[in-house]
């Protein structure tokens, strides 16, 4: 939550969506280093070894400053300077943005203090921002993106007959990585809500189609089942050959995932809060998006043992679908637009 809004409240608007895409490429980095140790460590081993990510974040923080907007609103103006000049860089005059934002920063002040925690939750500055961010956690987290992350071994031991279940993952990861590089090229270019359309949609057809190869797998393999062992041999053999089509259809959800929806999700938790509720608003969708997390990766085991592995990939294509309604109906383009603070004509538009 913290490194999205650091990086909307830093960047300018022409490049914020390929800094917040950075965050989901370096991510995905880590996503596919992950897959390659479980391949090849034991799980301390691999545990060890993703701790070094965290250790850098450390020292990494040591050596950036604080936000010129936090740095102005806690009154200290110098180190605002300061740090707005460190980040646009040593040539650049910052006088002008430095003081739209002291302006802002004051106008939302002002505006802070008359408000209380009802009339905050009441107001459609909030609670408007609050439904688009957490409906778009809602349908990224239950549309199979967790049960791919922490379940692709198990589910690609299930569908594919010849092809090695760990070198499906780590393809899938350096895939997810090529993708979400792409996004942070073409945000800031096509925009958030074509991005976002574009990445539902693509995101049911995989689904659907990989539920129905598993389905269509089941079918196969019950059939077989009273045969002979050549004739079972000979139905796993068949199965083999058509390892491509469970491994095309996450290709594509995963693609299509990276793209838009993952990263754009989270920009927007930066981009659409007001600057007087930008704090209580990240942390209510960040912790929905986690809890939401936690309940999908809890109940895919269920939906496996209830619905069937097809029923379950059904079941998130549904969701998808819903999505792509919800992103039509619901979420506005943000491309382009300033926030807040760095807006010349938000404090007199209050």
């Amino acid at each position: 939550m913290v490194a999205q809004v650091y990086i909307s409240e830093i960047s300018v608007p022409g490049i914020r969506g390929c800094l917040s895409a950075m965050l989901k490429v370096l991510g995905h980095v880590g996503v596919l280093l992950s897959y390659i140790a479980g391949s090849y460590l034991n799980w301390r081993q691999s545990a060890l070894l993703v701790a070094i990510a965290p250790s850098m974040l450390f020292l990494g923080t040591l050596c950036i400053p604080e936000t010129p907007s936090y740095l102005v609103l806690n009154g200290k103006d110098e180190e605002a300077a300061s740090s707005l000049q460190w980040l646009r860089g040593s040539h650049v005059d910052i006088r002008h943005e430095l003081q739209v934002i002291k302006t802002n920063i004051l106008a939302s002040r002002a505006k802070q203090y008359d408000l209380t925690f009802k009339s905050s939750m009441l107001a459609p500055r909030l609670y408007k921002p609050i439904g688009i961010t957490c409906g778009l956690m809602f349908f990224q987290r239950f549309s199979g993106a967790n049960a791919f992350n922490y379940y692709a071994v198990n589910i690609f031991r299930q569908t594919l007959g010849g092809m090695n279940p760990h070198g499906a993952t780590i393809a899938i990861g350096f895939v997810q990585l090529l993708a979400s590089l792409l996004s942070g090229f073409l945000i800031d270019i096509v925009g958030r809500l074509p991005l976002l359309i574009a990445s539902t949609v693509f995101m049911s057809l995989a689904l659907a189609g990989f539920g129905s190869y598993a389905y269509y797998n089941s079918m196969s393999q019950m059939q077989s089942i009273p045969a002979s062992s050549y004739a079972a041999e000979a139905a796993a053999s068949v199965t083999g050959q058509h390892d491509w089509i469970p491994l095309l259809c996450v290709l594509v959800f995963t693609t299509a995932l990276a793209l838009g929806i993952s990263p754009i999700s989270w920009l927007l938790i930066g981009e659409l809060f007001p600057l007087e509720y930008r704090g209580l608003g990240s942390s209510i969708s960040t912790s929905f998006s986690y809890f939401c997390a936690f309940v999908a990766i809890k109940l895919y085991m269920d939906f496996q043992e209830t619905l069937g592995l097809h029923g379950a990939f059904w079941f998130y294509a549904a969701v998808a679908v819903c999505g792509l309604c919800f992103v039509v109906c619901c979420v506005p383009e943000t491309k382009g637009k300033q926030l807040d603070e760095m807006n010349p004509d938000y404090a007199q538009a209050r």
